[in-house]
């Protein structure tokens, strides 16, 4: 049994001391990558979308929460606001009454259409009428005259023969009403003559209204034209509140998840301001940084892969899509390999498709190859950093 026991010590301590050197081994031989291989660590990181508000109203619904799925065009939150509404009511109002005023405007100028012509034609004819009167009229006076003028020659003739005692008195006595007689007729006729000249130049007057009123016609259609206009201009600003409202409803711009519910309903939200703020997958990249010797070794388009360290066995297809141009101090969470090294260089990975596994902050490993080649199957194949 003493024999046995000690048997069994001496394995034990064999096993230790095997134990011991291979880690002895291991720390003075570690484990290194290929020359071809650039090692980073890092955490994803993508482009946030902010699903702010244009215009400022009251959040009456909203559809998310945090880490909910998202699909493009899907409406995320509604918003209310009473003004808008009443703006657009108030325009609603204004262009109904602009319609009935201008069909009231072109039901005149059908009418004005019609018995403007008319009454132009009406005053044209009174016109040509008065002074056709008034021509003849003046051809009578001319003739009349005339009779007066005989008329007292007669008289004349008669007076001397009735001294002569040639005629009698009845005779004379005709010639004197002969001459009286035409003498009223002459002052009836430049009697009349003055009326039909006042009805000429009441006859032009019209006639000047009724050519006037062609301007009527005018004034109607520029008040058709400027009702219309403003009729056109309450509609623009009646489809730029309807676009306003439109932009109330807030839907996703990207097929996504949603990464945090910034608002909730009933909140006053002002323009500008966030409700929801949505991820990408698609923008989903690893950020590593790489000492300055490295960086100046990798290309864009490199082929890479991102490990996690929940999956090791696990690697993501990618690519090297960005490379910093300028170097920054190393940030605390990422180690390089020698802690020599302050200042160094951001790399974005960015995964050949979408995998669920991928989160936003999650930290991750990334191995670029240089030449395409010989990239790692797992997480346990390169040497921790």
């Amino acid at each position: 049994m003493q024999v046995l026991k000690k048997y069994w010590l001496g394995v034990v301590i064999a096993v230790l001391l095997i134990t011991a050197g291979g880690m002895i081994y291991k720390k003075l031989h570690p484990k290194t990558l290929p020359a071809n291989l650039v090692e980073g660590t890092g955490r994803m990181d993508g482009d946030l979308v902010n699903l702010n508000a244009k215009y400022a109203g009251r959040l009456e619904k909203i559809s998310v929460d945090d880490g909910v799925p998202v699909s493009k065009g899907m409406v995320v939150g509604v918003l209310k606001s009473k003004e808008l509404a009443a703006q657009k009511a108030g325009l609603d109002a204004q262009i109904q009454a602009k319609k009935q005023q201008l069909a009231a405007q072109k039901i005149e100028e059908k009418i004005a259409q019609t018995t403007i012509p008319l009454l132009e034609k009406k005053a044209k004819a009174q016109l040509v009428s008065a002074q056709a009167s008034q021509q003849a009229f003046e051809k009578n006076i001319l003739i009349q005259k005339d009779v007066v003028v005989q008329a007292k020659r007669d008289f004349k003739r008669s007076q001397r023969l009735y001294k002569n005692k040639s005629i009698d008195k009845h005779k004379l006595e005709l010639a004197q009403l002969k001459r009286d007689t035409e003498n009223k007729k002459l002052s009836a006729l430049q009697q009349q003559l003055k009326k039909i000249k006042s009805a000429v130049t009441l006859a032009r007057i019209a006639l000047l209204d009724a050519q006037a009123s062609q301007k009527k016609l005018f004034a109607i259609a520029a008040n058709i034209q400027a009702l219309q206009d403003g009729i056109e201009a309450l509609k623009a600003s009646k489809a730029q509140i309807e676009a306003m409202i439109q932009e109330m409803t807030l839907v996703s711009p990207v097929d996504g998840i949603t990464v945090e519910k910034i608002a909730n309903e009933g909140e006053v939200i002002a323009p500008g301001m966030p409700v929801a703020t949505l991820l990408d997958p698609h923008s989903l990249y690893l950020k590593i940084f790489v000492d300055t010797l490295q960086n100046g070794k990798i290309k864009l388009g490199d082929k890479a892969v991102i490990f996690l360290d929940a999956y090791p066995n696990h690697p993501i297809q990618a690519k090297v899509v960005r490379i910093a141009q300028k170097a920054e101090f190393t940030p605390k969470e990422v180690s390089v390999r020698s802690d020599r090294i302050q200042r160094v260089f951001a790399v974005h990975l960015k995964p050949l498709a979408i995998d669920p596994l991928l989160k936003l902050g999650i930290p991750a490993v990334g191995v670029v190859s240089l030449d395409g080649k010989g990239l790692p199957n797992s997480l346990n194949d390169i040497p921790v950093l």
